[in-house]
C-alpha cells in the first residue's frame, strides 16, 4: 500500500474502526485516535522524536493496541497550497512508515492547526507550561478530528463532497 488519495483511503479501510492521527513535528510527534464509530478524536500522546524505527514501533503498538485501520497524517501545506520543506519531510515520514508496515495512509491538510489549537488553549487560559506539554497531541487530534468531520459528510450524501 501506499499514501492514498481520500477516495482510494475510503476504500481500503472498514467501515467501523480506529484511526490514528499523526502531526509528524521536527522534535514531538503528535498521536490521536478515534474512537471506533469515527465521531471523536482524542489526544493520546506526543512522542519525543527518536530514530524512525523506534518512532514506527511506538506509533504500531498503539495503533495495534487500539485495533486501528488507517493513519490519517498531518501535511503542513504552505499557505497557496504549495509544498514546502515541511510538507515534504511529513511525506517522507509517511513513505518510511509505509515502508515498515503496509497500512493506509492518508495525508490530510492541516494548514493552521497548530496556530488553531494554540489559541484554543490561550483562551481556555491554559499556562504556557501545560500548553508546551499539550500542543502536539491536540494538533493531532485537531488533524484528525477534520478528517472525522469530513467523514460524516461523506456518510451524509453517500459520496464525498
Amino acid at each position: 500500500m501506499s499514501i492514498l488519495a481520500y477516495d482510494c483511503f475510503l476504500a481500503a479501510i472498514p467501515e467501523k474502526g480506529p484511526l490514528i492521527g499523526l502531526d509528524p513535528g521536527t522534535n514531538t510527534i503528535g498521536v490521536a485516535v478515534s474512537d471506533l464509530t469515527r465521531l471523536i478524536a482524542s489526544p493520546a500522546m506526543g512522542l519525543r522524536r527518536a530514530k524512525m524505527a523506534t518512532d514506527a514501533k511506538a506509533i504500531f503498538d498503539l495503533y495495534d493496541d487500539r485495533g486501528a485501520c488507517g493513519l490519517v497524517i498531518g501535511h503542513p501545506l504552505n499557505m497557496d497550497g504549495s509544498h514546502g520543506p515541511s510538507a515534504q519531510s511529513a511525506r517522507a515520514f509517511a513513505r518510511n512508515l509505509v515502508v515498515i508496515r503496509d497500512v493506509p495512509v492518508l495525508m490530510w491538510d492541516e494548514r493552521l492547526s497548530t496556530a488553531a489549537v494554540q489559541r484554543q488553549m490561550v483562551a481556555a487560559d491554559m499556562t504556557r507550561a501545560k500548553r508546551a506539554k499539550a500542543v502536539d497531541a491536540a494538533a493531532a487530534a485537531f488533524i484528525l478530528q477534520g478528517l472525522l468531520d469530513r467523514l460524516k459528510t461523506t456518510d451524509l450524501y453517500g459520496a464525498s463532497s
